[in-house]
């Protein structure tokens, strides 16, 4: 098992539209076009921070151009996602910090030329309903799994938030059991999701423990049991995965142990039983004597699948976003 490098380039010029990125999201479309989302501003959490989004077409991205903001409150987080119609679902968080922040969605029916107003997903609710980070997945029985967290002062806690009804109304699954009083730190967040068979559903997570988190469903995401330990390093820093059609799972990661540790190398590896073993790991980039902090950051991917290639953005340095793709061998 194996990547074979098909691209590798950056989407946009570093620091050109903005000081600092990071966040990205991306979605390849059934005409072949891949969009890519991701918040950029003056920094994280400052009020001029928006979403901004690119289009790849015909091996060329196009400028960055501003598809949401919110006049004096910082935005967050977006996911894309496409639904059965190609209808394309654009999720984002408003909000002065993650304990307040709350989502927003808006819809393109015409491939990502033109967007909705954008309206709150659940209307009133702070603490951040729908994904929180990674796309959301359609199951085998139609259901709508979006992965989701809440982050409050002292704790960090997951669930799954589904729709029956493709995206018109959505109910929490029950949270992630996990026995805080043995954690250093607060918790975990920002799942992702798979369905290994219709039924089962399963997720890793960011954790504040030093490794990547693991809980698994057999009710279609309804409740989940306690959350538990992998042998796969975290250093509390985002984390993506996607099940490819071969049924082999690819997850991007930082392999980094330690609260807040270095967000340098990103890898990527793949397991071909269920996540029960893991791959060596591809090294995508690396800084091993970074200037400081945001030097080395390569960190928050993203990764989607067709066929035998995977797709993958990742913040590069906080200045732009990173593009790949890889054939899975």
């Amino acid at each position: 098992m194996g990547f074979k490098t098909l691209k590798y380039e950056h989407i946009f010029e570093p620091e050109k539209y903005f000081p600092q990125c990071h966040a990205s999201t991306l979605l390849k479309l059934k005409n072949g076009d891949i969009l890519s989302a991701w918040f950029g501003g003056t920094h994280e959490d400052h009020e001029d921070v928006a979403i901004w989004y690119s289009r790849r077409k015909e091996d060329k991205w196009s400028e960055p151009v501003k598809v949401a903001d919110e006049e004096g409150i910082p935005c967050w987080n977006p996911v894309l996602f496409s639904d059965e119609k190609d209808n394309i679902y654009l999720f984002y968080k408003v909000g002065k910090n993650p304990r307040s922040w709350y989502t927003m969605l808006i819809i393109s029916e015409d491939m990502g030329h033109s967007w909705s107003q954008p309206k709150e997903l659940i209307p009133g609710d702070v603490g951040g309903r729908g994904p929180v980070k990674n796309k959301a997945i359609i199951l085998s029985d139609g259901t709508w799994l979006a992965p989701a967290s809440i982050e409050t002062d002292t704790l960090w806690d997951a669930f799954a938030d589904i729709s029956r009804d493709e995206g018109k109304t959505w109910i929490k699954s029950g949270m992630v059991p996990l026995d805080h009083g043995k954690l250093q730190g607060k918790g975990v967040i920002q799942p992702t999701l798979w369905e290994s068979e219709p039924g089962k559903i399963h997720m890793l997570l960011r954790s504040s423990e030093g490794f990547i988190y693991r809980s698994d469903s057999s009710d279609n995401g309804l409740t989940w049991c306690e959350a538990y330990a992998t042998g796969v390093p975290n250093n509390n820093s985002g984390i993506d995965l996607v099940k490819m059609e071969d049924g082999k799972l690819v997850l991007i990661y930082n392999p980094i142990r330690g609260n807040w540790g270095a967000r340098t190398p990103v890898v990527c590896c793949i397991s071909s039983d269920n996540g029960e073993t893991w791959s060596e790991n591809f090294i995508l980039d690396h800084n091993e004597n970074p200037a400081d902090k945001v030097d080395g950051e390569f960190s928050y991917p993203a990764i989607i699948a067709e066929g035998n290639r995977v797709y993958i953005t990742y913040t590069w340095k906080r200045k732009t976003v990173a593009y790949w793709e890889l054939e899975v061998l």
